[in-house]
């Protein structure tokens, strides 16, 4: 959004006369005017429930009310990004798999030393205090008032009633525009209206919206090793790869969590499943928000928890595990794509409703030309739908994992059967994302799974999901067979492609990097399923969650399906 030129002139000249303490070039690109894209942000911030006067106007934010935003720069040349992106995934390019570093990233596609400094002094001069971000990141983080927000940014931050939920949230009143001669990409921070959930459920919880009892909800908890025959991180291990050679060793795994944790709770999972842990782990805060989850608190730390257990128990062997911890989705992935070391292979367990479902479309590109893999939970509430999301899951650049239902032969053996789980998340993109390259592979989508061909389809694997793992938080009573979820299935495919890794590192291969762009043409070709599909996956022919069933090949409830060890070995042995 652009202003009106008389507008622009009028916010020049009051500009003017507050910069005398700025350096001539950066006074000069607040006030520009020439370029076409001055004052814009390209992403959208305003909900639409604000934008139709749904949700009801209560009242002005009081102008000292203290915020924290991550303000983050655009692409310097997207065009050249997407480009490079199609060929470092194309086994026919010269490029393939050819990963750059961050600062290489930066060098060729992140905003010029020039273009930073040029905002984060135009934010100072409003009265921010910079408190994080890195041009490598393309973001920064900042502090003020409410009345810097506006005066910045050219809007009124406004409290409105939420038209679904019991509470409050903030919002700008319109899209923010800026002063300055360059255009941003996004303003995060500016809106509390989604409230980020983990995506795990509760059985006592889900019984009760079915109207059923909890002994009525059905479990296979009959096999595992864990208390009550619960399942334990180390038992999806045994069903699903079920060697001991590759332990995730040498590679570096990364969770994103909106809350920190206590450890405590992790030793006492393992000190109860009498198993050790030797994986070192970093909470790291990526935006000044606490690493510490303690019940004291009230702070709850069983999605954080049982992510670590899934990660751990897949890939026991991890050089690294962390935990990036933060309140802004832009912070906690911009540093994913920039920490050191790199996580190659990344699980997201929550759920969140952006105002523009392209705001972090820039990370994602940049993981995939990091050669970095991002799984995301594609949610417990059935089909998906305008009301039910599970962004990121339908985003084009992660891997949306849905659940299942898994019975294996014996504590800690191999699988025996597998059913879609009932509420499997997945569906045809309520963002109405396009349908990327690998899904038009013909074949992929058809009339049996009744997938879109124009927009984006999920998940795309899938992993157990049922009330039948054991699960310890909060420094309270570990619970078995209580929790489920595509939380729990998520973190176990990052752990599971760290496998992968590690062999293909060892063969003196790159990271398997856009893992969705591999295995679609693995399990789908000429329109017809490929012989190593059925080496490679699980395919779930059985069961429904909601609007869709588990078929043969793709479906919109298990996606490929879950894995299998042969997986592994053919991505290693893939270019």
């Amino acid at each position: 959004m652009t202003r009106t030129d008389s507008t622009q002139t009028r916010l020049s000249k009051g500009l003017a006369r507050k910069t005398c303490g700025l350096s001539v070039a950066i006074a000069l690109a607040f006030g520009a005017s020439t370029a076409a894209s001055a004052g814009e942000v390209y992403t959208h911030h305003v909900r639409e429930v604000v934008h139709s006067n749904l949700a009801q106007q209560v009242s002005s934010l009081p102008a000292s009310k203290m915020m924290n935003l991550d303000i983050v720069l655009p692409l310097r040349d997207k065009a050249g990004l997407d480009a490079f992106v199609a060929d470092v995934t194309n086994p026919n390019s010269l490029n393939y798999q050819h990963y750059i570093t961050p600062k290489e990233f930066t060098a060729r596609f992140g905003p010029t030393r020039n273009d930073y400094d040029t905002v984060v002094q135009y934010l100072q001069h409003y009265g921010f205090s910079v408190t994080g971000g890195s041009r490598d990141g393309m973001d920064i983080q900042v502090s003020g008032p409410v009345s810097a927000v506006e005066a910045a940014f050219n809007l009124k931050m406004r409290s409105y009633k939420h038209p679904t939920e019991n509470r409050m949230f903030y919002s700008p009143d319109r899209e923010p525009t800026t002063s300055l001669a360059i255009p941003l990409w996004h303003v995060s921070g500016l809106d509390n209206y989604s409230i980020p959930k983990p995506l795990y459920v509760k059985k006592s919880d889900y019984a009760a919206a079915h109207g059923i009892s909890p002994e009525a909800v059905v479990s296979h908890a009959t096999t595992g090793s864990g208390p009550s025959a619960s399942f334990l991180g180390s038992d999806m291990r045994a069903a699903y790869y079920g060697g001991t050679a590759l332990t995730g060793k040498g590679q570096n795994l990364g969770l994103l969590e909106f809350y920190g944790t206590d450890l405590n709770d992790l030793a006492t999972y393992y000190k109860n499943a009498h198993q050790t842990r030797t994986v070192p782990i970093t909470l790291l805060s990526t935006d000044g928000t606490s690493t510490a989850c303690l019940a004291s608190q009230s702070c709850d730390d069983t999605e954080q928890t049982l992510d670590m257990t899934q990660a751990l128990g897949m890939a026991p062997g991890l050089a690294s595990l962390t935990m990036y911890v933060g309140s802004t989705d832009t912070a906690m992935i911009s540093k994913m794509t920039t920490h050191s070391p790199l996580p190659t292979t990344i699980g997201c367990s929550w759920g969140w409703t952006p105002a523009d479902p392209t705001t972090l479309d820039p990370y994602f590109e940049k993981m995939i030309a990091q050669g970095q893999t991002f799984f995301a939970a594609s949610g417990d509430a059935s089909t998906w739908s305008a009301s039910n999301e599970a962004w990121p899951a339908d985003d084009a650049y992660v891997i949306s994992v849905g659940g299942t239902d898994l019975v294996t032969t014996r504590a800690a053996g191999p699988w025996k059967s597998e059913t879609a789980w009932v509420d499997s998340g997945g569906g045809i993109s309520p963002d109405k994302i396009a349908i990327p390259s690998w899904q038009k592979i013909t074949g992929v989508i058809n009339t049996n799974n009744k997938g879109s061909k124009i927009y984006r389809n999920g998940p795309d694997v899938s992993a157990n999901a049922n009330f039948t793992f054991y699960v310890c938080a909060d420094q309270t009573t570990c619970t078995a067979n209580s929790y489920g979820g595509t939380s729990f299935a998520a973190p176990m495919w990052a752990g599971f492609v760290a496998l992968i890794n590690q062999q293909r590192v060892a063969d003196s291969k790159k990271r398997i990097g856009n893992f969705n762009a591999a295995v679609y043409p693995e399990n789908e070709a000429g329109g017809k399923l490929t012989t190593t599909y059925a080496t490679d996956f699980h395919d779930i022919t059985s069961g429904k969650s909601g609007s869709f069933s588990s078929v043969v090949g793709y479906d919109l409830v298990t996606g490929w399906g879950s894995p299998k060890a042969g997986l592994i070995t053919t991505l290693v042995n893939s270019p």
